[in-house]
């Protein structure tokens, strides 16, 4: 990222500092002009008569947070400002980039890449504009990629003096009155013979439709039934984009009049993130565009935000971490708690007294179970210290699906010792329960040894067998075989087979096709 600076803030007037900084914090990406007169009356309506350093802090910070979300009636009789605008203005492809950033991030880039204030002073600039965790997003401001200016040169805010502060309150009024009359007209000549609205359908978008707030507590819980949580969902201006991005996306379903549904929008890590629905799938907003995923219509999975982040559906109210302590959520999403291994794949949290979730690299998190070797049945759906620790291996032996999980249980049907210094190993047969409303299942075998982990192709779940071959650390190749309990592995097209319980060891030549079955 390069550092740019814009003007002396050494040299400079209070004033022009106020306006340089609300210039480009300003959103959108209008003419510059108009962005320029803007923030100059922004800066005029926030001067008071204290001077003082105390005084100067708080006029910055009105100044900051009028310029982050300015209101529209700030771009009306904006003449005075408009001509006493200076000659050079800014490069317009700085403020194109800056404009494409997030307010708060905006606002961190401006203060610590233009004014140059400590990380600390950014932070504390944040919590005063009510921020939410601001270290996340100076983070973000640091890490965005911003061109420096062609022309920084250009612009610069000393000259320009402060044009006499106008209340806002006729303009306001005029405005006002100006809707009304525009509404009233509207409504007399836009109606049809009979009340209908004769604009096309085609002229408006999806529309964004939420849940209500307790429709989960009395009546089926379904996802349609998930409200809309953080802290940007009342955010009309951020949800719109949202709509506006799924829409361009979207094709067909984009369609004009098709309900989308909101099922977040707030800070996540200190960016903004906007998670839409319609039917199987989920779309993903912000400030690197719009991501749409299938992620199937299950009404209790959580749903990935990224950084190990998820929203959970209203009524799982209290997860815990896999150490068994209780796992912080706000607004419907947990605290950071990605997958503790090495491929970021296996067991996140419990849910409940009943449920082990884990991230198998789709958009959802799936219900995890485990089987032991000696056991009739699967243990209960929460794992317990085995199978924690079974799938901590099984997850990054498992290949990520193409298509969402909605359910994998694993059942390790063999454990044991691979012949000729191979080591403990174990044998699993996983099956697969999607989540994008197909009834299919799938299943496949995994190897987990002590120095690798491999696919065995597919198992059948009620009587499971599997054998591939592998190379022994003695150089040598072997065809191993594992069945469940009550079976013996055989297997044709090898040679010399031995069978030692239930695990069957041969020779032959590696790749070559085998005949496996088991009795």
């Amino acid at each position: 990222m390069t550092e740019k600076v814009m003007a002396n803030p050494a040299t400079e007037s209070p004033y022009s500092e106020l306006v340089r900084m609300a210039y480009f914090v300003l959103p959108g990406r209008g003419r510059r002009v108009n962005r320029l007169a803007v923030a100059r009356r922004i800066v005029d309506g926030s001067a008071r008569r204290d001077r003082s350093p105390a005084a100067l802090a708080r006029r910055r910070t009105r100044v900051l947070r009028r310029a982050m979300r300015p209101p529209r009636r700030l771009h009306i009789g904006l003449g005075p400002w408009l001509r006493a605008l200076p000659a050079r203005l800014p490069d317009p492809a700085l403020t194109g980039a800056l404009s494409r950033l997030e307010p708060p991030v905006r606002v961190a880039y401006v203060l610590r890449h233009m004014e140059r204030m400590p990380r600390y002073k950014v932070r504390d600039q944040l919590i005063e504009l009510r921020v939410r965790d601001p270290l996340a997003v100076i983070d973000a401001a640091d890490a965005a990629e911003v061109p420096p200016a062609r022309y920084p040169e250009r612009f610069e805010a000393a000259p320009l003096p402060p044009v006499r502060n106008r209340s806002l309150l006729p303009l306001a009024g005029a405005a006002l009155l100006t809707a009304a009359l525009l509404g009233a007209l509207v409504l007399t000549e836009g109606k049809g013979p009979f009340g209908g609205d004769p604009r096309p359908e085609a002229a408006r978008g999806p529309r964004l439709v939420r849940a209500e707030p307790g429709a989960w507590r009395h009546g089926p819980r379904t996802l349609d039934a998930w409200p809309a949580r953080g802290d940007l969902a009342g955010d009309a201006a951020f949800t719109q984009r949202a709509v506006a991005a799924w829409a361009e996306a979207a094709g067909g379903r984009g369609a004009p009049g098709r309900a989308v549904r909101l099922l977040y929008a707030g800070h996540v890590g200190g960016a903004p993130l906007a998670l839409l629905r319609d039917g199987d799938l989920l779309a993903r907003y912000g400030p690197s565009g719009l991501e749409v995923v299938t992620a199937g219509s299950g009404a209790s999975a959580p749903v990935s935000l990224g950084g190990g982040r998820y929203l959970l559906a209203p009524w799982d109210t209290r997860p815990e971490t896999l150490a068994g302590a209780g796992l912080a959520v706000r607004d419907g999403v947990t605290d950071p708690v990605p997958a503790r291994t090495r491929c970021g794949r296996g067991p996140v949290f419990h849910l409940d007294a009943a449920r082990t979730v884990g991230d198998l690299g789709g958009p959802r998190a799936a219900v995890l179970t485990y089987r032991p070797p000696s056991a009739a049945r699967p243990e209960a759906a929460r794992l317990g210290r085995d199978g924690l620790r079974f799938w901590d291996r099984l997850g990054c032996a498992t290949r990520p699906p193409a298509r969402p999980v909605a359910e994998a249980a694993a059942w390790q049907f063999w454990s044991g010792t691979l012949p000729h210094g191979g080591g403990r190993a174990g044998w699993a047969c996983t099956r697969l329960r999607f989540a994008d409303g197909a009834a299919a299942t799938a299943t496949e075998a995994t190897l987990l040894g002590a120095r690798e982990q491999r696919g065995t192709g597919a198992c059948d779940e009620r009587r499971p067998v599997s054998g591939t071959w592998w190379h022994a650390p003695s150089g040598r190749w072997y065809y191993l075989a594992a069945a469940a309990p009550g079976l013996r592995p055989r297997a044709r097209g090898v040679r010399s087979p031995e069978t030692d319980g239930r695990l069957l060891v041969a020779r032959g030549r590696a790749g070559a096709p085998v005949t496996l079955t088991a009795r």
